[in-house]
């Protein structure tokens, strides 16, 4: 079993020989990891690595002994490959590239053993993807997307290209598409506000839903061919839940999970499932289910020095927002022995994302200082369904913003904090809504914690990456149709309003929040005289892949705040 992990402080590929579990370093190369294959037939391994964070991952072959990655598909530093899928032989790698067509994306098969590199099609319409390629590569699947919340997709038979879902204009999503003899598997919302398994019969081009769970998002559909059988993960609010099902059952089986959250699942062809999860006081590790026997740990990745027991679990809980909608979050109270009477108010990233039963080494660092956290699902997270997941686009400041307000109120109102007693502290788009949060409602607050957030709706929406920018116009808005709104939801407006002590934490090589968003905010706000300090990291993105800037991040935060106490 091969795996990424920063176990040595940076981002490495491990190994371990079962029945043996001690983890061994299988390639030294102190970078984040997008993927990894195994050669079916055991001649070498694939994985794609970016550089410190800048997410343009590149294809590297390497033994299967492990050692120093070659490269195998690669071009400038500047341009992404990202793997899609390797043929049932080896053979034959199929890949999706920025190069040459950087909003769109081009596919490509490359030959391994003749090293022959062939465009199979051309990206024109939406951010293209090559999802599967059929057992005898006759046929593939490819699927456009428009937005997080809407994706197309068609199976090419023949040189001709069939929609498998009814419609396209209707907006839904298409993901985890599967060969199935002479079926297409698949999970999409297509009409519904939940996710289910749905099929396509290749010969009669008929669409028919499958599987539909009450209330239960399916997120991910694996199929395991000698058991004739798929295993499939669904989202109920903060929690996964995992599933078989036999092919032509009606009824799923449930299986006893060992965390909260599942992050993947790997199904391999005698039936032994892997599983990688965690939960809020637990890590992530890899799990391992043979058949007929309950989940067993393999991997040992535990907080040092500090037990399960010493951590917090959240409570769950609702309330109201301004319009009646009700919200979903979790709650994070400091154990009373440890209390400092604070709380962080911590809006989550994405935004179509939500704060889950996940393990976050933050939260339980801030929790073993003493501070309380709340975290709220606002409109536009994902797991409460499609509509009240779409609502943000085009709204990005307006309702999540009061929906955070109407949270922060709750948690007045119940006295589990006092109104000279919070802070808030987010990331990604969470440090866009610090920002103007601490723009729009500064009186809440002690100080303000901005990890890499957009400070300029504008500016975001010229500088992500390439193929982010067909989504932009329905994700966020249109510079010159959207203007008024933009500007009104664009936290750099309120500079005259944002007087609160501000800590900006930045990833010099973020492709997502480029550094220019903070920087912009940090001058401005300087300029006026605002206690703002800021740290910039020159090795990392979108994230803290190497654990001594994690590190330096936890403990600058917990200095920033206890300064501002």
């Amino acid at each position: 079993m091969i795996f990424s992990s920063n176990l040595n402080g940076k981002n490495n590929l491990w190994a371990i020989d079962f029945p043996n579990q001690y983890p061994y370093l299988f390639a030294q190369v102190d970078q984040q990891c997008s993927f990894i294959k195994i050669d079916p037939e055991n001649r070498f391994v694939l994985a794609g690595f970016d550089n410190d964070g800048d997410e343009n991952y590149q294809i590297y072959s390497l033994p299967t002994t492990g050692g120093k990655p070659q490269p195998l598909v690669t071009g400038e530093p500047t341009d992404k490959f990202f793997f899609s899928h390797l043929s049932k032989d080896g053979k034959n790698l199929y890949y999706m590239t920025s190069k040459n067509n950087p909003q769109f994306l081009n596919t490509h098969r490359y030959e391994i053993d003749g090293q022959m590199d062939t465009l199979l099609f051309t990206g024109e319409e939406g951010a293209t993807t090559l999802e599967s390629v059929s057992s005898n590569d006759l046929m593939f699947i490819t699927s456009q997307t428009f937005a997080n919340t809407y994706s197309v997709a068609f199976v090419h038979v023949n040189g001709e290209k069939h929609l498998l879902t009814p419609s396209k204009e209707e907006v839904h999503t298409t993901s985890d598409l599967l060969f199935v003899n002479d079926m297409i598997y698949f999970v999409t919302n297509y009409g519904e506000e939940f996710s289910y398994v749905a099929s396509f019969d290749i010969k009669t081009k008929t669409f028919e839903p499958v599987l539909k769970m009450k209330n239960e998002n399916v997120t991910s559909l694996k199929w395991n061919e000698q058991q004739q059988l798929f295993y499939f993960i669904t989202e109920k609010g903060v929690t996964d839940f995992l599933y078989s099902l036999k092919l032509g059952a009606d009824t799923p089986e449930e299986i006893t999970c060992p965390t909260d959250l599942i992050s993947s699942l790997v199904v391999t062809e005698n039936g032994t499932l892997y599983l990688l999860g965690a939960s809020p006081t637990t890590p992530t590790n890899i799990y391992r289910k043979k058949s007929g026997e309950a989940f067993e740990q393999v991997t040992v990745n535990n907080v040092l020095g500090v037990s399960s027991e010493q951590m917090v679990e959240p409570d769950v809980i609702t309330y109201e927002s301004f319009d009646g909608t009700e919200i979903e979050a979790l709650l994070f109270k400091a154990k009373p022995e440890l209390s400092n009477g604070y709380t962080i108010f911590w809006p989550h990233g994405g935004p179509q994302w939500a704060e889950r039963k996940q393990f976050r080494a933050m939260f339980q660092c801030f929790l073993n200082r003493g501070y309380t956290i709340f975290a709220p699902n606002f409109r536009g997270s994902t797991g409460y369904g499609a509509s009240f997941t779409k609502v943000i686009e085009g709204d990005w400041g307006e309702g999540p913003r009061l929906d955070c307000v109407h949270g922060i109120e709750w948690l007045f109102a119940q006295g589990i904090t006092d109104r000279d007693k919070l802070f808030v502290v987010g990331g990604s788009y969470g440090g866009y809504m610090a920002l103007l949060l601490a723009g729009r409602h500064a009186d809440y607050f002690k100080a303000v914690v901005d990890i890499f957030g957009v400070s300029n709706l504008f500016t975001f929406i010229n500088s992500v990456p390439e193929h982010w920018k067909p989504i932009m116009k329905r994700w966020v808005g249109d510079p010159v149709e959207d203007k008024e709104k933009l500007t009104a939801d664009s936290p750099i407006t309120y500079l005259d309003t944002m007087v609160k002590p501000m800590l900006v934490i930045q990833g010099a090589n973020d492709p997502r929040v480029v550094k220019e968003e903070s920087d912009q905010i940090v001058e401005a706000l300087q300029k006026n005289g605002v206690d703002v300090e800021y740290l910039v990291l020159d090795d990392e993105g979108h994230g803290f892949s190497k654990k001594e800037n994690e590190i330096q991040v936890y403990e600058r935060m917990l200095e920033f705040l206890e300064k501002h106490q």
